[in-house]
């Protein structure tokens, strides 16, 4: 069992001008990423950092984000993501929630966080990347041209990292992931679908500098999320390339331009929010996809017709829905290629990902039968241990069912009769509806298979008929009447999950990495009420 910093503090000076970071036009090569990286981490214990502290990350996707973690690793910090789109008061909690030592930001962050610094004296450093250096602050790239001294760290397997996840109500939780258990979730080392992983790290070394083939990875989320973040991470540790788009929102042409220019052979997205954009810009003619091979999608349900009409344009890719979340990688995977593209998404799964039932008395029992409705959970060793400073919430997602432990995050599923598992989504998102419980994400694929939908959200809002009446917010390409959208769902699913009301928006609310904001959804239909 290692840790990312020892992976990367070994392969880092051994990859020379191999590219390890794109952006743009921008390239940073190996020989510059060890350099850096050890720079920043003297930097931070000089400033008093120690092993074990906390190193906090509010920066838009940029080389700094990545060499920023890279350097956390080596000095042993842990990771905290932190949500670019917070205000004044949600920084503060989550910086304070945290207890960061050091803080890296974007310029553009300065001004708040100087409202803010006088209420976190245990912050030790903080460093601005790029503008005008706050006099309170250093300079980011005068600290990474600064002594790259390798670090003297005595790297351990349970060296952390954190995924702080806003989830769908309170304040932020951070999990907490041991660093070896994340890189063997991710694959140990394992650089294609399926692969063996290599027995040991002098084996991962040796196979790493023997291929000058590496990974080249497009990742088009933040890397603020863990989707993005983490497989980026996985992709430096493989000795490859991470590549990314300077737009501060997607931008689909930019997307396409970067994979036919850099020709990566993984790239990463979250579900329909990315794809849908990326394939109208390949049917206007604004580009093309390159040589991918394999797109990866994780958080968010991505609609089985989006990935055929991609794969018609890439015959040789393949599509992977990566079930996992902050609190548990590896529930599934879906593969989907031009052989079995009219198929709907089916998760395969080893023993460990199993359903969990609620009995009347509140315990909890496996799910064997196919058919019957569970919450997924996960087991054996590659899970968390748990939420950082909230052990409520950690009893509620981590839980026990005979001896075992499990984390079991939210979602819901049922076993089909192949053993495999299809995803019902979110229960915090379930809607009651005159005593039948409906799947918002059910109800959005279907509407999005209309010619019309380019995109829809749907939630539950409160009726004194049906306890709550099935909403919906799309997103058009073209005019489309509430009557046969709704009957267009009908068509496609039980009547009683059908919209009582469709409310056509602009543009439906997405987070920066496609996750659905149903709270301001709710909100623009309360609106249009």
């Amino acid at each position: 069992m290692v840790s990312f910093g020892e992976i990367l503090e070994r392969l880092g000076g051994k990859l020379g001008n191999a590219p390890a970071l794109i952006h743009g036009d921008e390239t940073i090569d190996w020989a510059t990423l060890n350099s850096r990286s050890n720079a920043l981490a003297n930097a931070f214990a000089v400033a008093g950092a120690r092993p074990g502290d906390r190193l906090a990350h509010l920066m838009r996707n940029s080389p700094a984000y990545l060499t920023t973690t890279v350097a956390g690793f080596k000095g042993r910090l842990v990771h905290v993501n932190v949500n670019y789109r917070y205000t004044g008061e949600e920084l503060h909690y989550i910086l304070d929630n945290s207890d960061a030592a050091v803080v890296v930001f974007d310029a553009e962050f300065a001004e708040v966080l100087g409202g803010l610094r006088d209420r976190l004296p245990h912050v030790k450093l903080w460093l601005q990347v790029g503008g005008e250096t706050a006099p309170w602050a250093q300079d980011f790239d005068a600290v990474a041209r600064g002594d790259s001294t390798p670090v003297a760290a005595d790297h351990q397997p349970d060296d952390m990292l954190f995924i702080y996840t806003g989830g769908t109500t309170g304040m932020p939780k951070g999990v907490m992931w041991d660093q070896s258990v994340l890189w063997q979730a991710l694959g140990g080392g394992t650089a294609s679908i399926g692969g063996e992983p290599p027995a040991s790290l002098e084996a991962h070394l040796e196979a790493v500098l023997a291929n000058p083939a590496r990974r080249k990875l497009l990742v088009l989320p933040p890397l603020m999320h863990g989707t993005g973040l983490l497989m980026g991470i996985y992709a430096l540790a493989l000795g490859g390339t991470v590549i990314t788009a300077t737009g501060r929102g997607f931008e689909p042409e930019e997307a396409l331009a970067l994979s036919e220019r850099h020709n990566p052979d993984f790239c990463v997205i979250v579900g329909d929010a990315f794809a849908r954009p990326l394939l109208r810009s390949i049917e206007a003619g604004k580009g093309k996809l390159g040589r991918i091979t394999v797109m990866i999608s994780s958080g968010t349900m991505w609609s089985p017709e989006i990935k055929a009409a991609l794969i018609a344009h890439c015959p040789t890719m393949l599509c992977v829905d990566s079930y996992g979340s902050s609190e548990g990688l590896g529930y599934g995977a879906a593969v989907t290629s031009v052989a079995n593209s009219s198929e709907p998404t089916r998760f395969m799964h080893d023993p460990d990902t199993i359903l969990l039932a609620e009995e009347e008395d509140g315990s909890l029992r496996v799910v064997t039968d196919p058919g019957i409705q569970g919450r997924v959970a996960r087991t054996g060793g590659l899970i968390p241990r748990g939420y950082w400073k909230d052990p409520e919430k950690t009893a509620r997602t981590f839980v026990e069912v005979g001896g075992r432990r499990f984390t079991m995050p939210g979602d819901w599923g049922v076993l089909e009769a192949d053993g495999t598992l299809t995803l019902l989504g979110r229960g915090s998102q379930c809607i009651n509806s005159g005593g039948e419980k409906i799947f918002p994400e059910e109800v959005e694929e279907a509407l999005k298979t209309h010619a019309a939908v380019e995109d829809a959200l749907v939630f539950g809002v409160k009726d004194e008929k049906w306890g709550q009446a099935v909403t919906a917010v799309v997103e058009t390409l073209s005019s489309a009447a509430e009557a046969d959208l709704i009957a267009h769902v009908k068509a496609n699913l039980a009547a009683y999950k059908a919209p009582k009301r469709v409310v056509v928006v602009p543009k439906v609310p997405r987070a920066p990495n496609g996750k659905a904001d149903y709270e301001a959804a709710r909100a623009l239909a309360e609106a249009a009420a």
